[in-house]
């Protein structure tokens, strides 16, 4: 055979906004294909996984959950920190949960330092167009911020009846894979915090033990 499988990609994707937008419930419908409409508010992060197709390419999606709350944002930088993607929620609904959303980004450039911030990819998910007719926020508003901030991808979704929600994670893991390939020694197969020291492989190719 010419050409072994590809490595398998491991892609860190963060979900951040307010409390109440979503969130957990736009994880789950992605990946478990469930909905419930009990509202529990997730206490610090939590995370799932999902195996998905793309090009031919096996990419893990590693999701995390973090919590809306103020109190729990502190527990942020180790969550935020390796990340390949943040997804941006609101509730078309609720107008205060989009003025929210700059805050949101910029703490996560703060708190993830990524390499490059100006062209991170960052993607916009307008939730709950299950209840469009109290909507709140325009379509417009929200594409005109999303321009705003280097064209950012926008989606409307809905979690409770599966609206975009699929198209959106697969735009997400397209774009990570696309970028990964622009700069591909900057995207290893593995989590960057497993990198501890960034010399390890330069001290690895070079070809004899000193021991």
């Amino acid at each position: 055979m010419s050409s072994g499988p590809r490595k398998k990609a491991l892609l860190k994707v963060i979900i951040l906004g307010d409390s109440g937008v979503g969130k957990t419930s736009l994880m789950n419908q992605y990946v478990n294909k469930r909905f419930s409409n009990q509202y529990k508010a997730t206490i610090g992060a939590d995370f799932l996984t999902k195996d998905v197709m793309i090009d031919d390419r096996l990419v893990t999606m590693q999701i995390w959950d973090t919590a809306g709350q103020e109190r729990f944002q502190s527990l942020g930088v180790a969550f935020y920190r390796g990340a390949d993607c943040c997804v941006l929620a609101y509730d078309v609904t609720n107008s205060t949960s989009f003025k929210n959303l700059d805050s949101w980004r910029d703490e996560f450039l703060i708190q993830a330092n990524p390499r490059d911030p100006d062209h991170f990819p960052f993607v916009l998910l307008g939730n709950k167009m299950d209840l469009e007719q109290n909507r709140a926020v325009s379509s417009k508003r929200a594409q005109t911020w999303c321009q705003s901030k280097n064209n950012i991808p926008y989606f409307e979704v809905s979690a409770k009846e599966a609206l975009n929600v699929e198209s959106a994670f697969q735009a997400i893991a397209r774009d990570a894979l696309a970028r990964e390939s622009q700069d591909s020694q900057d995207f290893p197969d593995f989590p960057d915090q497993i990198r501890l020291d960034p010399n390890q492989n330069n001290r690895q190719q070079g070809g004899g033990c000193n021991c």
